[in-house]
């Protein structure tokens, strides 16, 4: 994504990942994937450096709402080559003469580094905050993952998405399978999983897979950045409110039905309603004024 007017003060210490806020507020996180001729595919680094970048927005609580983008042509090319290639060969390898080459221990491992794989992206569902996924060029495999796990998805015109692991003999297992069927619908989920198919924006927005579609990537960059901006202003109560009653409602909507969902809310707003961030909006709407509200 082309960067927007708005500029962000980006913390030293990674590499595969830009991570700042905005200069203005400081509301406005922004984690930008930031290996362009990998086409922004995960490697190791990248896996340890983005949810390392997630939680250090988490600690700062002026963060209203996070932007996560991508340098470069294309947001994600799923799982670097190399990578790939290191991480499974060895895994299918034994060595004789050594505890690891006990079938069992080497699965249970194996299931250790998926696990911490799919915590790497479901740490932004973690979040208080909203998360924005601003899509340009490919989004494939890995990107898919990420995107899913994130609140809203824009994109640029250029933009494609494809569920790519059938086609690399892996059934997708960091998310994917899980979170899109509630996304876009169970059948649509099926065939794009089944067929790994490159699905362009067009098609992404009228499946539901993102929200709106922009022009070029710098006109993706301003309207992303107007939508957090708009999402930044409210009261951070509120939105953290509606996005924890959202997941829930997911998670358990099926389980619990609506009736299950309004007692959860209602206990919800029981707990929280009544609150500072009420008190200022009421004294704005008196005054005539935006409503200032304190960090979280």
């Amino acid at each position: 994504m082309q960067q927007s007017s708005m500029q962000f003060s980006f913390q030293p210490g990674f590499t595969a990942v830009n991570v700042g806020w905005d200069d203005t507020t400081g509301a406005i996180g922004h984690i930008v994937l930031n290996r362009p001729t990998k086409s922004n595919a995960f490697d190791s680094v990248m896996w340890r450096e983005f949810p390392a970048a997630v939680r250090l927005l988490q600690q700062r609580h002026e963060i209203r709402v996070l932007v996560i983008s991508a340098a470069g042509k294309n947001f994600c090319a799923g799982l670097d080559l190399a990578y790939l290639t290191d991480t499974f060969g060895s895994k299918m390898q034994q060595q004789p003469g050594n505890s690891s080459s006990c079938p069992a221990r080497m699965r249970y491992a194996f299931r250790e580094d998926i696990l911490q794989m799919q915590e790497a992206f479901t740490v932004l569902e973690q979040c208080l905050f909203p998360v924005i996924a601003a899509v340009q060029g490919a989004c494939v495999g890995a990107g898919v993952d990420l995107i899913t796990a994130a609140d809203l998805r824009c994109c640029s015109q250029d933009a494609y998405f494809s569920v790519k692991e059938v086609d690399l003999a892996i059934t997708a297992d960091l998310g994917t399978l899980q979170r899109l069927p509630c996304i876009i619908g169970h059948g649509a989920a099926a065939e794009l999983a089944l067929t790994g198919r490159s699905v362009p924006a067009r098609e992404a927005a009228q499946l539901g897979l993102v929200s709106r579609v922009a022009g070029s990537a710098t006109n993706l960059a301003a309207a992303v950045m107007q939508l957090a901006a708009e999402i930044a202003a409210k009261s951070p109560l509120a939105v953290a409110g509606t996005k924890a009653v959202l997941l829930h409602t997911r998670d358990h909507g099926s389980a619990g039905g609506v009736a299950g969902g309004l007692a959860h809310v209602a206990l919800w707003n029981s707990a929280y309603l009544l609150s500072g961030d009420m008190a200022e909006l009421l004294a704005a709407l008196v005054a005539r004024r935006p409503p200032a509200f304190s960090k979280l």
